[in-house]
């Protein structure tokens, strides 16, 4: 089948290269909207040909759509006259908004699909191989879906070689926004703490393996993060609430130095590594 990939960066790019390896597409199309997009794109061979939208709508069977979640949104009208043969899937962070932006005269066409994966760099340079191997890619709401286009989204993501969760948006948002959106709130949260109580020399000469890790994925980016907040708000200020409680039962604890209720309070955190 020919594949359609609007955006480039490093879901889309990423998918591109899979897609290549695997030999999964006949051809793949791409879309993009910047010049210094287009010329990188074209530089990393990642798809076979970078046209326009409504190229991508007249050629493929299965179009992807890999950009920011209220880009997402901001698209879909464009694919109102689809043909009820071809597949449109995104790959946003968040689920439950999406869906409900999708008209119903399409909702049989579209998989809301969030793989769990990434890094914190984007644009069409970040694409790296095997991003999706051995990975986990939720889809959303099936039952909302045509059974052609649910068996080309099963088809595609086990021949890249993903493992596949079926669940719930709104179940999806409240899982994803504590395993991925809380944690990237506290990381620019660390972030920021740092760069305005310490100078840029004692940062450097200082930061050790524990406050990069933490503070690694506040490189991610602003425009894409910003997005995603917006769009599960309300389960990330939840989110926010709990770890807020954490905080203020460690700050106890040192404060009145209970020091073996901390051992126990941070025993009782050790033991997430025995499910991960």
């Amino acid at each position: 089948m020919n594949i359609g990939i609007i955006g480039l960066g490093l879901m889309g790019g990423s998918l591109a290269k899979a897609l290549k390896k695997y030999y999964i597409a006949e051809k793949i199309y791409g879309y993009a909207r910047s010049e210094k997009s287009k010329t990188e794109i074209e530089e990393l061979n990642l798809v076979d040909e970078l046209v326009d939208i409504k190229t991508i709508k007249e050629k493929c069977d299965l179009i992807v759509l890999a950009i920011p979640v209220d880009n997402i949104i901001s698209m879909i009208p464009q694919f109102l006259d689809i043909n009820e043969k071809t597949t449109i899937m995104d790959l946003g962070s968040t689920k439950e908004f999406i869906i409900e932006n999708v008209p119903s005269s399409i909702r049989k066409n579209f998989i809301a699909a969030h793989p769990m994966t990434g890094t914190e760099k984007s644009g069409p340079k970040a694409a790296i191989d095997d991003l999706y191997e051995g990975k986990t890619v939720v889809l959303c709401n099936l039952e909302d879906n045509d059974n052609l286009h649910v068996n080309r989204a099963f088809k595609i993501f086990q021949e890249i070689g993903m493992r596949i969760v079926v669940m719930d948006a709104n179940e999806h948002d409240v899982h994803a926004c504590y395993m991925s959106h809380l944690p990237h709130a506290i990381s620019f949260s660390l972030a920021n703490t740092v760069m305005s109580r310490e100078d840029p020399k004692s940062i450097i000469a200082l930061a050790a393996g524990g406050f990069k890790d933490m503070s690694r994925v506040a490189k991610s980016s602003p425009k894409m993060w910003s997005d995603i907040f917006k769009q599960n708000r309300k389960n990330l200020l939840n989110a926010i609430d709990q770890f807020e409680i954490q905080m203020k039962e460690v700050r106890d604890m040192v404060e009145n130095e209970k020091y073996e209720d901390l051992k126990k309070w941070m025993r009782k955190a050790n033991s997430l590594h025995e499910i991960l």
